[in-house]
């Protein structure tokens, strides 16, 4: 198959969904598929980057067109929002137009509900701006992708419950599918947690250093747990996006008699990840909403035991008390006794990180991209055959 996959940011294969994106294609042609990718990189470079986002269904209108022409193309995956104009716009007929997919990397409607839930509780504040676009059209523009596409791919029970119940989008259309983590982060070693009570415990958070991670829960319980715990440290990793905190705001964000136990890495090689996670032994994930929790996965491949909002990705994912321990969203107290528990109790700490390792293993590209191809074969069977549902 001829496939095109696109993504609104710079193709990085440090980043979250970018680096999904380039693995999933690296998969597809390992199995023998070519692939093309399109994404802000392909843009002109003198464009801002929310003029990018805004233009960009446009421009994946024109990539289509264009290799529609030249070579023929039967599959078009791109993220929310990104093929809706092609889909309005550009007539076509069903037995020759490339099947649409629309894969979702965080549905920006759960998103968007999360952030006028924390306005409510007086935890955001967001600026008339984030209406003029983020809050309005781009919601617009999600939901006409998700409206016009042949097959969607969701990464939750909750997105696709909300794109059924609230878009109107068709049930037959959905299927719901995991991300995966490289085959270098499968079975790895595990170290011993150390048994002795002053000896050091390392507590690795990793993402975007954002409210929607929950920063603002999750924080104010390290500065807590730091203060009481003399020997725990906390590294903060990938913290740094457009619209997050500088360096200097994160460590701003704690206590002056703690902040030298408290580590920033802003950006890092995805690769070196299970090596920046060597002596960490708790991952903190206090997130508000996420499609899938990549990161999550990945720090248990690595060994380390995960504590958890009750996200719905995180639910799909991990058991409170066998391999994770589940907080309430927005409850500071809820993590800080979560980490007091882990911290004081070595023996069930070791059983968390064994657990949660034991689970990651679960998950790789190569099963996934083989699903994925599975079902557009099938759904481009359907295409010719005029019964899709389209």
């Amino acid at each position: 198959m001829k496939i095109l996959l696109t993504i609104h940011e710079k193709l990085d294969p440090n980043a979250g969904a970018a680096g999904c994106t380039i693995k999933l294609g690296d998969e597809y042609q390992k199995q023998g598929h070519e692939v093309d990718f399109f994404s802000f990189d392909d843009l002109p470079n003198y464009l801002p980057d929310l003029v990018k986002e805004v233009l960009f269904p446009e421009y994946v209108a024109a990539r289509i067109f264009k290799l529609n022409k030249t070579k023929g193309i039967d599959v078009v995956d791109g993220s929310t929002g990104d093929t809706w104009f092609w889909a309005k716009n550009f007539p076509k007929s069903k037995h020759k137009s490339p099947l649409l997919v629309v894969r979702s990397h965080g549905l920006e409607h759960l998103w968007h509900l999360q952030h006028l839930e924390d306005v409510d509780l007086n935890k955001l504040k967001l600026s008339w701006k984030y209406f003029l676009y983020r809050g309005s059209f781009r919601l617009w523009e999600e939901k006409n992708s998700l409206r016009y596409a042949d097959l969607i791919y969701l990464l939750n029970t909750r997105e696709a419950k909300y794109s059924i119940e609230k878009l109107g989008i068709k049930t037959e259309k959905i299927k719901v599918v995991a991300n995966g983590i490289p085959n270098s982060f499968l079975n790895l070693l595990f170290r011993a947690t150390p048994r002795s009570k002053d000896s050091i415990i390392r507590i690795a958070q990793v993402g975007t250093y954002i409210p929607r991670k929950g920063i603002q829960y999750g924080t104010p319980a390290l500065n807590k747990i730091l203060a009481r715990y003399p020997n725990v440290e906390i590294t903060f990793l990938g913290t740094q996006c457009r619209e997050c905190s500088s360096v200097e705001q994160v460590y701003a964000d704690f206590d002056h008699s703690v902040r030298d136990r408290v580590t920033v890495i802003p950006r890092y090689n995805h690769q070196s990840l299970p090596e920046l996670l060597q002596g960490h032994h708790i991952k903190l994930f206090p997130t508000l909403s996420e499609g899938f929790a990549l990161s999550l996965i990945e720090a248990m491949a690595c060994g380390l035991a995960p504590i958890t909002t009750s996200h719905p990705a995180a639910l799909e994912t991990v058991k409170d008390g066998y391999d994770a321990i589940v907080v309430p969203l927005r409850n500071i107290q809820a993590i800080e006794q979560a980490l007091t528990l882990l911290i004081e109790n070595r023996k069930y700490l070791e059983t968390i990180r064994y657990n949660a390792r034991t689970t990651a293993q679960n998950y790789s590209w190569n099963s996934i991209a083989r699903e994925s191809l599975f079902m557009y074969e099938k759904n481009l069977e359907l295409k010719k055959s005029g019964l899709a549902n389209v």
